[in-house]
């Protein structure tokens, strides 16, 4: 088992740039296979594939969590040096996996009915969207088992396995969409086989890496998977994270539908501005999982001093990098946008919010830190909490600015107000979560056995 790893500057610079790199190549995957389909010729299969990936995102992102909370369960066993710890929780993130990935496979006609009517897309693209669909709907239990494999990896602060897990996998379906698509002949159909293949050999791979780390989950005896206090543990902070990731998803989806009441061009304009920022983010949930990994390992280890000095130095990465980002974008901001839209109208909209759109990174440092703080000391109720208050500061937000007038600048203000609110709250939390950790010792272990603290 990886021992814990000392909160240094260079330790979360390690942890933190491989997952970066990682991030990065995602996009790549959906850019790779648009061009692929885009070269079929038919427009319906291209807005197939971008309907495809929208579902799908929405569906798999939702049980994020298992992957959030297992790395923080998993962080606080290797802190503890708890060996046969880690195990058990990867047992049972890979069991919750497989359920809930079979459930999404059984359940895949109705959840294609609602999705496919809630798109209104056209037949010719439903048509294409189903042939898609019901292909890579099974690849749900290995795509959910590889967000198990990765917690499980990141919570021993091997980013670089899960940096080479991930692009082994991106890679993967490359490859298998260019053979079966275009070599093939097999259309969407192919494409949906691809990411199904690249999915499944991830699962392997990623088990295979954990065998060679010294993992047997396999061996694992069902009474400890079936465990009570165990389980209990592991759904209530899978629950939390959930919840929260939903009304983060929630405040998004509202962003979106409001900037597109204000027109075609505002809508396309706030669409160029948002991937400026998912292009910041990429760099900051790279220094969440750092903060993840650093703060879980403390907290299994009964450190204090080694979780203050692994929150304060994710949080100043964090804020450095945000702070260098937003600078990028306020400098550079204005020639991303020509690069990505070459409409003069979508251009000069996309001008008008740029600085709060470059402002966003610095302002989302402190809650992405705070993420991964919060995540790997569990404290997940709190997050969950505190984001619910800060949906709520949202929601008046937006209702002021758009009562007074304020339009898509007013949204935009609102999203950094949500932003700052959730930040804001999570420091406010944050000393009276520490002492309570810190001072308050867990009467038993999960599996019942001798006390300790955690």
């Amino acid at each position: 088992m990886a021992a814990s790893l000392p909160p240094t500057s260079r330790s979360v610079l390690a942890l933190a740039l491989p997952m970066t790199l990682a991030h990065v190549t995602t996009p790549l995957l959906g850019l790779v296979g648009a061009m692929v389909i885009g070269r079929l010729g038919e427009a319906a299969l291209l807005g197939a594939m971008a309907l495809g990936a929208v579902i799908f995102d929405a569906i798999f992102w939702s049980f994020g969590s298992l992957r959030m909370a297992t790395a923080g369960l998993t962080a606080q066993a290797v802190g503890a040096h708890d060996r046969d710890d880690v195990d058990r929780t990867l047992a049972r993130a890979l069991a919750a996996a497989v359920l809930v990935g079979l459930v999404i496979v059984l359940a895949q006609v109705p959840i294609a009915a609602l999705a496919f009517r809630i798109s209104g897309a056209s037949p010719e693209v439903l048509a294409a969207l189903a042939a898609y669909f019901h292909v890579r709907i099974f690849a749900a239990p290995f795509t959910l088992a590889n967000y198990a494999i990765l917690g499980s990896v990141l919570g021993r602060g091997r980013t670089d396995i899960g940096l080479v897990i991930q692009v082994a996998i991106n890679l993967a379906n490359i490859a298998l969409t260019l053979v079966l698509v275009l070599g093939a002949g097999l259309g969407v159909t192919g494409a949906g086989i691809a990411t199904l293949v690249a999915e499944a050999a991830g699962t392997g791979l990623g088990l295979f890496v954990l065998a060679r780390l010294g993992s047997r989950p396999f061996r694992v005896p069902l009474a400890a998977i079936r465990d009570p206090l165990a389980l209990a543990r592991m759904l209530s902070v899978n629950a939390d994270v959930m919840i929260r990731t939903l009304l983060l998803v929630g405040a998004i989806v509202l962003f979106s539908a409001l900037g597109a009441r204000a027109g075609d061009v505002t809508l396309a304009a706030n669409a160029v501005l948002w991937n400026l920022f998912l292009v910041g983010g990429f760099f900051l949930d790279g220094f969440a999982t750092a903060a993840e990994t650093l703060c879980g390992q403390a907290v299994g280890a009964r450190d204090e001093t080694a979780f203050r000095r692994a929150a304060r130095l994710s949080l100043a990465w964090c804020l450095v990098f945000g702070a260098a980002i937003s600078g990028l974008f306020l400098l550079g901001g204005e020639r991303f946008i020509d690069g990505v839209t070459t409409s003069p109208e979508v251009r000069e909209a996309a001008r008008l919010y740029l600085v709060p759109a470059a402002l966003a990174p610095l302002i989302a440092g402190l809650p992405f830190a705070f993420d991964g703080i919060y995540i790997g000391a569990t404290w997940t109720r709190a997050m969950r909490d505190l984001m619910l208050a800060a949906t709520l500061v949202y929601a008046v937000l937006i209702v002021a600015t758009w009562q007074a007038g304020g339009g898509n600048l007013g949204l935009w203000l609102a999203f950094l107000g949500l932003l700052g609110a959730r930040g804001i709250g999570q420091a406010l939390a944050y000393p009276g979560l520490v002492a309570r950790t810190f001072g308050t010792p867990l009467a038993v272990r999960g599996d019942g056995s001798a006390p300790r603290r955690l």
